[in-house]
């Protein structure tokens, strides 16, 4: 796999987080290497997404941060100059997926159905996003699915708590999950970053 993927790998988590206002990047970037999860998966659905990433990587450069919801080229350009690594969306468009591999940037689109994982095997890709994982059927789909895709590799991601993180890290196919739920939404809005610490350090060992 590429490099980036190996180190994923190692992390076994990738927080997935929702940044509303730049100001709360940094400090969330922190929380996440005080709990032991130095990356991050910044997704694209908010004004403040290139801003963050960019200030993310500049104040960590060590963090291994990604742009997340990355639906178009032009994304990735954006997402590239703020200093992501990688790239991560919902469904798998081609033209944006080729646009990565022309760049030489990792992309994880995302799949739920075997048409969609044999659409990213032509496209030459060896790991995938499957979303949206629980409501497409979870661990049970997601067996199925590696059954006859056994070389593929996946990142679930959509659903994922404490409660079956352990049921999706023991898939075979599975070399890291997406998670939010040690970053909600309202914690980070809230500046409960202490919060956030702890509950990645509970991930961490969760994932061991």
């Amino acid at each position: 796999m590429h490099p980036i993927f190996e180190s994923l790998t190692k992390m076994k988590i990738v927080p997935v987080i929702v940044i509303n206002d730049v100001k709360n990047a940094v400090p969330l970037a922190h929380a996440l290497c005080e709990g032991g999860l130095p990356c991050a998966e910044v997704t694209f659905r908010t004004a403040a997404a290139a801003e963050s990433i960019r200030a993310i990587t500049k104040e960590f450069p060590e963090m291994l941060v990604g742009a997340g919801t990355v639906l178009t080229p032009a994304q990735v350009d954006e997402a590239t100059a703020a200093g992501a690594k990688f790239m991560v969306s919902p469904g798998l468009n081609p033209a944006t997926v080729k646009y990565c591999q022309e760049k030489g940037i990792p992309m994880l689109p995302g799949v739920c159905t075997p048409s969609e994982i044999e659409q990213g095997l032509s496209l030459g890709l060896e790991a995938l996003k499957f979303f949206p994982a629980e409501a497409a059927g979870g661990v049970n789909m997601l067996k199925a699915l590696s059954a006859p895709y056994n070389k593929m590799k996946f990142m679930p991601t959509g659903g994922l708590t404490p409660s079956n993180i352990k049921d999706y890290l023991a898939v075979k196919s599975v070399f890291t999950c997406g998670g939010s739920w040690m970053v909600k939404d309202e914690l980070i809005n809230n500046g409960d970053f202490a919060k956030i610490a702890e509950l990645t350090r509970e991930a961490v060992e969760l994932a061991k």
